[in-house]
């Protein structure tokens, strides 16, 4: 197995054989995707459904979904969680309009795995939102409450007592339930959508990096060995937006770290983990697990190292730099997993905006050229969405996808660098000391607490007015 790819990457492309494709010499199109992970993926297969005719061109860096597409905990969520930023930015009505139609992303793609033969491991058990310390208990009712109120009765409550059982953990203290959530196997999916995107007639080049943008009426897309000259042009390049100098101020890119276990049913089973439930708890830099069809426990935890500036180059590569602590933190859930080794960790990138919620848009004086970006860690259920948004901003159309408030959101920036990254360290240190006492039941320091408020609202709960959350 490959030492530097995820463990889902590894699976996935040990069933192909098939080289990849790369770019050689130049190519006309009609549009051009830049970008092979869900949103990229999901864009240019609805495009080729809304006009079948159009000529599309995906590049794609390295593999299609070897990106965060193929390195994250594989949780199909919505954006039901979101519900009060949401609010916020757009408005209750439109609020409640794109969280219906979020919500039938999940479905629609158990459907699609299905209608196109792909073994997705698609298991639609429901997302447990938990509190894995007393501070945490109730982090759920406001944004529950909420979407009730717009008509939305979307989370379903449980006893302790049920949290404990479904999720096979007694640090479990309470939860609410998002029936409507999937788990599924990222990287088989994400080639699985690179299979039907080419049956569909979606030219697609890997190892094919884009190396310049050139704007202007004619629009062309430069790789190392050849040139796409499109009429139009999408970005769905995710934590790699950066290298677009107007999207770079928009988002910070922070690492999730994951483990994943040898195969152990047995133990799995004891703990009632016999489906495909997702779980996570309500700390700011979560940790989320589910176990998988063969019997794995896969752990990730969010809040690992911070990229400085716009390249990434090989900080997510490779084995996770923080094993140890995701493998520490797993074991405090699950004491009964001591015994089991590890069969691999990794990292993925994630581009977090400052809403928390992903941007659409055109860049500055392009009409021609649009992008999608900033999904925050929850991009495997939303990106089906978004690249539908994307489709359509990349077709040039004026339909309801296009006009959606999310599209020229006005979005907050991050303050430049050096102060964005060395912002970013002093505040997760400060959260995490935060979090390590409410874990041993003792009062964080007052500047511990100053220190973690300054946190961009996007990667922290949104409080009501009475403080609660």
């Amino acid at each position: 197995m490959s030492s530097t790819r995820s463990l889902w990457l590894d699976e996935a492309l040990a069933e192909e054989t098939d080289p990849p494709l790369a770019l050689e010499g130049d190519t006309k199109a009609d549009v051009c995707i830049v970008g092979g992970g869900f949103t990229g993926l999901w864009t240019v297969i609805a495009i080729k459904t809304l006009r079948p005719a159009t000529d599309v061109v995906l590049l794609e860096a390295d593999l299609c979904g070897s990106g965060a597409s193929g390195r994250n905990g594989g949780f199909m969520l919505t954006w039901a969680a979101k519900f009060l930023t949401l609010v916020k930015m757009v408005g209750g009505q439109d609020a409640r309009r794109i969280i219906e139609m979020g919500e039938s992303s999940v479905p629609e793609v158990g459907r699609f795995c299905t209608e196109h033969g792909i073994d997705a491991h698609f298991r639609r058990d429901g997302w447990l939102w938990t509190a894995s310390n007393p501070e945490q208990v109730g982090s759920w009712r406001s944004t529950q409450e909420a979407l009730e109120r717009y008509g939305l009765p979307l989370f379903q409550p449980l006893s302790p007592e049920e949290v404990q059982q479904r999720s096979g953990s007694r640090r479990q203290l309470a939860g609410t339930l998002l029936p409507n959530a999937a788990t599924i196997h990222p990287a088989r999916l994400a080639r699985g959508l690179k299979r039907v995107a080419i049956s569909k007639g979606v030219r697609i080049y890997e190892k094919s990096p884009m190396t310049k943008l050139v704007r202007g009426a004619a629009p062309q897309v430069v790789t190392p060995r050849g040139t796409v000259r499109p009429e139009r042009v999408g970005l769905a390049m995710n934590a790699w937006s950066g290298l677009i100098p107007e999207l770079a101020p928009l988002m910070v890119v922070v690492g999730s770290d994951i483990v994943a276990t040898a195969p152990c049913p047995e133990i799995l089973a004891k703990s009632e983990l016999r489906n495909g439930i997702a779980i996570s708890d309500s700390r700011l830099f979560t940790n989320y697990y589910r176990s998988t069809l063969d019997g794995r426990m896969v752990f990730g935890k969010g809040g690992g190292a911070f990229a400085f500036g716009r390249k990434l180059g090989n900080l997510y590569e490779g084995p996770s730099p923080f094993r140890d602590q995701v493998r520490q933190t797993m074991e405090w859930f699950y004491p009964e997993l001591r015994q089991v080794p590890d069969a691999k960790s990794w990292s993925g990138p994630i581009d977090r905006t400052m809403t928390g919620l992903p941007l659409f848009g055109h860049l500055a004086g392009q009409p021609n050229i649009a992008y999608a970006f900033g999904y925050s860690g929850n991009g495997v259920g939303p990106s089906h969405l978004g690249g539908r948004i994307l489709a359509s901003l990349s077709l040039g159309l004026d339909d309801d996808y296009a006009r959606l408030p999310l599209v020229d959101y006005k979005a907050e920036r991050f303050p430049p660098e050096p102060f964005r990254y060395v912002g970013a360290r002093v505040i997760r240190a400060a959260l995490a000391r935060k979090e390590a006492a409410e874990d041993a039941g003792r009062a964080p320091a007052r500047l511990d607490v100053a220190l973690a408020a300054l946190m961009p609202g996007g990667l922290v709960p949104v409080k009501t007015k009475d403080g609660s959350q």
